[in-house]
């Protein structure tokens, strides 16, 4: 009985301790899972993502990001064509099908623009350097960490936005109450109009000691449409 009494009151302590769990704890736990030895500032590596879209053939992008360095390299295969944007810090350079030579026709065809460049490095660092990216300055966090139900599984949810200039949509990330693990997050342009999509996440690809989610799967948020399914593949 003592045994029981005791176990009870962990179990109750727990509990009470997940529902007024902050957001800046909840944050740090998720980090804490999947940057477990604080690697994202060093990272620096390359790998592999391959885009599947309904009615559309695979996109193969081989992605470079050498954080310490600002160093961000994309080459990108579709349908034989192949195409390439590199920046060191603010320096830009681009090339179809190897040469840096672009027709105008071209490069507006394949949108190989230092602008276009500069939105793919701000996707990809965003999105593979979560959750950790939410320590970055502009970045807030809404206080109050909710308890949600998606798809069938509870969550502790933060709501993020972000400071002008930095970013105008609002995002919600899942995270699962016992790992912490990141497993999914929504974002909308105009929360009242129900827009914007949901991405599922699904296992785990270890990179330089980091856990990135393996496969995302992406949905609108209005119908529940399919988008395509993103996978990440470590270069072993």
């Amino acid at each position: 009985m003592r045994y029981l009494a005791t176990l009870l009151l962990l179990l109750g302590a727990t509990k009470t301790y997940s529902q007024n769990i902050t957001a800046t704890q909840l944050l740090d736990k998720a980090i804490s899972y999947h940057d477990p030895n604080n690697q994202w500032k060093s990272f620096n590596t390359t790998f592999l993502v391959v885009m599947e879209t309904p009615n559309s053939s695979d996109r193969k992008s081989s992605i470079h990001l050498n954080i310490p360095k600002e160093i961000f390299e994309l080459e990108v295969e579709k349908d034989s064509i192949q195409y390439s944007y590199s920046f060191e810090k603010e320096k830009c350079t681009t090339s179809l099908n190897g040469s840096k030579k672009i027709s105008e026709k071209d490069r507006k065809k394949y949108r190989l623009t230092c602008e276009r460049g500069d939105l793919l490095r701000n996707y990809y660092t965003y999105l593979y350097g979560l959750p950790m990216k939410l320590k970055d300055p502009g970045t807030k966090l809404d206080p109050k960490v909710e308890r949600k139900i998606f798809k069938g599984k509870e969550y502790f949810v933060l709501k993020v936005n972000y400071d002008e200039g930095v970013g105008d949509d609002i995002w919600y990330f899942y995270f699962d109450p016992t790992t912490f693990a990141m497993e999914v997050y929504q974002f909308y342009h105009d929360e009242q109009k129900g827009d914007g999509e949901y991405i599922l996440l699904k296992d785990i690809e270890e990179i330089n000691g980091i856990k990135i989610p393996k496969t995302r799967a992406w949905y609108y948020n209005s119908d529940d449409k399919y988008l395509g399914t993103d996978i990440l593949n470590a270069i072993r």
